[in-house]
């Protein structure tokens, strides 16, 4: 199935897979690409080094293109885009609306930049300074998420900009691919179907409760930093909610501490990070301490294992999922259930027997027409 994506990127199917911290990396970014998909590789939990170490492994498990998801808003923000570039990474993808200057150094080095975003407005300006692609998440998305339902959202930007929009938020199967299509996308993105198979580095335990998991049970929450925020209702997420603010942002302040550690960040980028964050987002100091204290509980969860210090980013598709196939099995059924789906809509639209010759007639001038 040939779309703009899968012109742009180079990619066999239009499908792609998101950049999910402590659970988009080399392993399942190269099985996705593999499989045909676009492995997006999430790079905000990793130092330049390691990241560096990813790309490479990544490449040396696949010779299809894959991307490198980057936080615009980071310190470092400027040297990630350089190792990209050095590195020849096929394609950036942005967690924020990333500048005009970073966006024009990307494409002068031949990278094609595909930012996330979650309004019209953002599509629109990210469009004007040359994004060669946008992936717009509706609210049914996993992680920070906004208010705006994907079927609402999605057709505003397809008609707001000319780029290939690629559609998240809702989506697990082939007949959310057509539907996705129909309403003018160039492909679809999903993060939660691709952290549920085989090829995914969760534990097993975690992975357990995703699948055990109903629509339900998923649900969006400030608690964690002071932004909406789309994930698995645990004790946890109980707790931050009940907890007293001074518990609560102490806790932060140890979690962030720990973050600062494994991300390789001094204390000055953590609040230089810190300020861009609270500039873009109008955001208090207290949030900004909150948001700092995200990474280490999805890692707790992502990483080790502990559902009980942790908290899981889900999709509201979580409810719907029931299995854990290979990315290759995966897309490859993805795609068999857009083609099926693809003729079944075709075959509703088809003509009444018997009427065939008359639909295929011009319509009478309105003189002619009798009632």
């Amino acid at each position: 199935m040939e779309t703009a994506l899968t012109k742009l990127v180079g990619v066999r199917h239009p499908i792609v897979q998101t950049g999910m911290g402590w659970v988009a990396g080399p392993r399942l970014v190269s099985a996705s690409a593999n499989a045909g998909a676009l492995g997006i590789l999430a790079s905000a939990t990793m130092t330049l080094d390691q990241l560096r170490e990813a790309v490479r492994e990544v490449r040396s498990r696949t010779d299809a293109p894959f991307g490198v998801n980057l936080r615009a808003d980071a310190g470092d923000a400027r040297d990630r885009v350089r190792l990209i570039v050095e590195e020849d990474v096929k394609v950036a993808s942005f967690a924020l609306a990333p500048s005009r200057e970073l966006i024009a150094e990307l494409k002068d080095a031949g990278v094609v930049v595909i930012p996330s975003i979650g309004a019209r407005r953002h599509a629109e300006k990210v469009a004007a300074w040359g994004a060669d692609a946008v992936i717009v998440q509706g609210g049914e998305g996993g992680g920070h998420t906004g208010e705006v339902a994907t079927t609402v959202l999605l057709p505003q930007v397809v008609d707001a900009v000319d780029i290939p929009v690629v559609a998240a938020g809702g989506f697990f199967d082939g007949r959310g691919l057509v539907a996705a299509l129909a309403y003018g996308a160039a492909g679809i993105a999903m993060g939660t179907r691709f952290l549920l198979t085989s090829d995914s580095t969760v534990p097993d335990a975690v992975k357990a409760e995703y699948l055990a998991a109903t629509v339900k049970d998923v649900t969006v929450t400030t608690a964690v930093d002071g932004l909406p925020h789309r994930m698995l209702r645990t004790d946890l997420v109980t707790s931050l909610e009940e907890a007293g603010r001074t518990r609560t942002l102490t806790r932060a302040v140890r979690r962030a501490a720990g973050f600062r550690r494994l991300s390789g960040l001094t204390w000055p980028q953590l609040i230089r990070d810190g300020l861009a964050m609270k500039h873009g987002k109008n955001l208090s100091w207290s949030q900004v301490l909150l948001a700092a204290n995200t990474p280490m509980l999805l890692r707790a969860s992502m990483v080790e294992g502990r559902t009980d210090l942790g908290v899981m980013a889900s999709g509201q598709v979580a409810g719907l999922i029931e299995d854990l196939p290979s990315c290759a099995e995966l897309v490859e059924r993805t795609m068999a259930e857009a083609r099926d789906a693809l003729v079944k809509v075709t075959a509703t639209m088809a003509p009444p027997q018997g009427r065939g010759e008359l639909l295929d007639k011009p319509p009478l001038p309105a003189h002619e027409r009798t009632t």
